[in-house]
């Protein structure tokens, strides 16, 4: 809870709509008392007129005045029933309409004027008839601000109804500006390591362009200090790799028939560290080609069958050294739209790893299959698998699993990731588990059809 409320105290989403709505509620509370007080004014400013206009109707003798005035005469005078306006001469104690005894003075002024009698009090306009007779029509102050005060209030509704939808609507405009930096937020947040192209400012607000110009500077040096590292790896391994080729040959061509037993065993060794040097080699240079940013792949229907056949033939004698087990389980053929190259380093790399760490007389096995509209690459060995608390790092540059002797460059699983990366997929690790502990690893890679044409065909096995 604590960490949502942090998040929302430092959105500038949030602080704008809180912002704009405290404004627009100042504001609206400005008017509003200024609405409900110019309105209150002027409803009582309005019956004062009602008091007035009365008055001259009775003295132009539209309306006869006297205390014989009838109810139907009086309500010709068109006063609201609600008003309850009193006519009363002023001579005399009689009431003209409504029935009241007020017992207004005699002296009071002509005009309007607020009096106290019988412990309420009125609003009275007095006025001098042409026939010198004197009249005084009185309101209870008390109703006048009760229909003056309902009359304001209803003045006020559209200030309720329109503040929330104000509010409302501003809360909404503010985050569909706000949209573009969520958007590029996301296509940040899912971009891949290796891609570290430039953000695009469209449609990014003035005010936030010169922050996503300096990310871009940033990448950009990124990037450079990036192709720096990658070329130096791949100048590197390229430069070692003619003198190792010389040392590998000359290496082999040594006779070792008629040397002494432990010198044989010494250029052995020296055979065997020329042979793993030269695959290191060879590894850094495929990592330093998948790790190329720019590099645009040519892409082409590659059978999975035909790439199975390939790695077998340049992996088997690997697996015959050590009498493993190695074979392809469905007999189906798979076309994929990639990279023939990628899927061959990819398939390789497995292979490869899975010979390593799989135990003399073991079994590995190769499938591909689609399923539900996706394409499924598995590798699986009878090894001793991946500890589920390493799986997560195996995949990291040059890792190697702790305990583990085999002899590898640990770059293996880090180019099958990149180039996965690349092609829009996802690899899983999964261990196999038979009586309680673990017999073997499967790793499974994934394709979607939108980075991917499947075909299926039937075809002989390999």
């Amino acid at each position: 809870m604590d960490g949502i409320q942090r998040r929302m105290t430092q959105s500038l989403q949030f602080k704008l709509s809180v912002w704009i709505a405290g404004v627009i509620l100042g504001i609206a509370l400005a008017a509003g008392i200024f609405s409900f007080t110019s309105a209150f004014s002027e409803a009582n400013e309005l019956q004062d007129d009602q008091l007035r206009q009365v008055a001259a109707l009775i003295d132009q003798k539209i309306i006869p005045s006297g205390a014989n005035m009838t109810e139907h005469e009086y309500k010709k005078l068109h006063i609201d029933s609600e008003a309850r306006i009193i006519i009363q001469e002023l001579e005399s104690v009689a009431t003209i309409m409504p029935q009241a005894e007020l017992s207004f003075q005699t002296t009071l002024p002509d005009g309007l004027q607020t009096i106290t009698a019988k412990g309420d009090r009125w609003r009275v306009y007095v006025k001098t008839l042409h026939d010198g007779r004197r009249i005084a029509l009185a309101q209870d102050t008390a109703l006048r601000d009760e229909i003056a005060r309902d009359g304001a209030l209803r003045t006020l509704l559209p200030f309720i109804i329109l503040i929330p939808m104000l509010i409302g609507m501003t809360s909404i405009v503010i985050r569909r500006m706000l949209r573009p930096i969520r958007l590029l937020a996301f296509s940040v947040d899912h971009r891949s390591e290796q891609e570290l192209g430039v953000l695009n400012t469209t449609d990014i607000p003035v005010e936030i362009r010169p922050f996503i110009e300096a990310i871009n500077r940033l990448l950009l040096r990124v990037s450079r200090s990036i192709e720096i590292q990658r070329r130096f790896v791949a100048d590197a391994a390229h430069e070692l790799r003619s003198p190792l080729t010389a040392l590998s040959l000359q290496a082999e061509g040594l006779d070792i028939g008629q040397m002494p037993i432990d010198t044989k065993v010494r250029v052995n060794k020296l055979r065997e560290g020329l042979k793993r040097a030269r695959s290191l080699l060879e590894q850094l240079l495929a990592y330093a080609r998948v790790q190329e940013p720019q590099r645009i792949p040519v892409v082409t229907k590659v059978s999975m069958r035909h790439i199975f056949r390939r790695v077998l033939e340049d992996l088997m004698s690997l697996a015959e050294a050590k009498n493993i087990d190695i074979g392809v389980l469905n007999e189906n053929d798979v076309l994929i739209e990639a990279n023939e190259t990628d899927v061959m380093t990819l398939i390789k790399n497995l292979v490869d790893n899975a010979i390593r760490y799989t135990p003399e007389n073991g079994q590995i096995d190769l499938d591909a299959v689609e399923l539900n509209g996706r394409l499924f690459l598995s590798v699986q060995d009878t090894g001793p698998g991946i500890p589920p608390e390493e799986q997560a790092r195996v995949f990291d540059p040059f890792y190697r699993v702790l305990g583990n002797d085999e002899i590898g460059s640990g770059l293996g699983l880090s180019i099958v990731k990149t180039i996965t990366d690349r092609m829009n997929g996802s690899i899983t690790l999964d261990n196999i588990i038979r009586e309680g502990r673990v017999t073997g690893l499967k790793v499974t890679l994934s394709f979607g059809t939108d980075t991917s044409h499947l075909i299926s065909e039937q075809h002989t096995a390999i």
